[in-house]
């Protein structure tokens, strides 16, 4: 590997991957999100990038483990027991893979993601 092979988010040329949750998982709102995918492992276990979403509230399933730092916006991520956590920006946490719950977007938000799949 030479230094070529380190991925600058901030020089990346990565295209825009623009999506909302299906239907069926959206609880409020038009959360439209879009995703800067900068990095994927060559074993393709890991990922890493930029992701930015708008107002809405949604089920999520994580079946991966994910380190997220807010870098713009609020939202709340709530557990299936009703426990919420508001996340601002500077706020830096992982989500464990097996989480269910819902993210909600309160101010357009925007963190940076490092994203590990477990393979079983």
């Amino acid at each position: 590997m030479t230094i070529d092979s380190i991925v600058d988010f901030s020089e990346a040329g990565t295209t825009a991957e623009h999506y909302r949750p299906a239907p069926e998982r959206i609880f409020k709102g038009d959360p439209e999100q879009t995703l800067y995918n900068h990095y994927n492992s060559p074993c393709g276990q890991m990922s890493a990038g930029v992701w930015e979403g708008q107002a809405g509230q949604w089920l999520v399933n994580y079946t991966e483990h994910e380190y997220c730092e807010i870098v713009q916006g609020v939202s709340v991520l709530r557990d299936e027991a009703g426990g919420a956590k508001t996340l601002r920006a500077g706020d830096r946490f992982v989500i464990p893979a097996g989480f269910k719950g819902t993210w909600e977007v309160l101010e357009p938000c925007r963190k940076i993601y490092v994203v590990f799949e477990q393979k079983i």
